[in-house]
C-alpha cells in the first residue's frame, strides 16, 4: 500500500471528537504548578502471533502526529489496536478491532490478557490493556485493512526470526507498547 500524503497542514484544536486539550493547575508540596494535558480515552492493544508463518501480524498506518513532529514519512508499525469506545468488555473490543485491522476472526475468550500500562504519560496518561492471540490462516475472514474510509491500513507480518532486528531498526517508527510485546513473547514463548 502507498501512503502520499499532500497538503498537510496543522491548525488548532477547537473541540475533539477522541482528545480534549485541557490546562491543569495544581499543587505539589505546597508548590503551585501548571501543565497542558490531553483527556483521551483508554485503549486495548493486541499482540499477535501467526502460527502458521511463526510471525507477528502487525499493523502499518499513517500518523498524522509522527509526520507533524518528527523528520519522518508518518509511516508507523503498530500493534492492532484500538480505544476503548463502546460498551463491551476489552475483549471484545479487541477481538472486534483484530477482525476489522487485521482480517482475522478471534473469539473474546482466546485473548490472553499481559498486562496494562500507561502511554503518553507527559501528556495523556491514558491506559493501555495488552492481550495476546495465536491465529492461523483458518481464522483469516478477511483481508483486513481497518475501517473504510477512516483507516488506511496495511497488514504487516513480521517473521520471529527477524524480530530482535525490527525491534532495534530504528529507520522504523514503532510504539513502546509493540517494543514491549516482542520482548514479552521473545522472552515467554521461545
Amino acid at each position: 500500500m502507498k501512503f502520499i500524503i499532500e497538503d498537510f497542514k496543522v491548525a488548532p484544536l477547537k473541540s475533539g471528537e477522541y482528545i480534549k486539550p485541557a490546562f491543569v493547575t495544581f499543587k505539589i508540596n505546597g508548590e503551585q504548578r501548571d501543565w497542558e494535558i490531553v483527556k483521551t480515552k483508554d485503549s486495548v492493544a493486541i499482540l499477535i502471533y501467526n502460527k502458521d508463518s511463526n510471525s507477528f501480524v502487525c499493523v502499518k498506518q499513517f500518523r498524522p502526529a509522527v509526520y507533524a513532529n518528527n523528520d519522518h514519512n508518518g509511516i508507523t508499525v503498530e500493534l492492532c489496536a484500538g480505544l476503548v469506545d463502546k460498551d463491551l468488555s476489552l475483549e471484545q473490543i479487541a477481538s472486534e478491532e483484530v477482525l476489522e485491522e487485521t482480517g482475522f476472526k478471534v473469539d473474546a475468550s482466546d485473548l490472553k490478557k499481559v498486562t496494562s500500562f500507561y502511554i503518553s504519560v507527559g501528556v495523556a496518561g491514558s491506559k493501555q490493556h495488552l492481550y495476546f492471540v495465536e491465529v492461523d490462516e483458518s481464522l483469516r475472514a478477511n483481508s483486513g485493512g481497518g475501517v473504510v474510509g477512516e483507516e488506511m491500513i496495511e497488514v504487516l507480518e513480521i517473521p520471529l526470526d527477524r524480530a530482535r532486528e525490527f525491534m532495534f531498526n530504528e529507520d522504523i517508527a514503532k510504539t513502546p507498547g509493540l517494543l514491549f510485546a516482542f520482548e514479552w513473547f521473545l522472552n515467554n514463548h521461545s
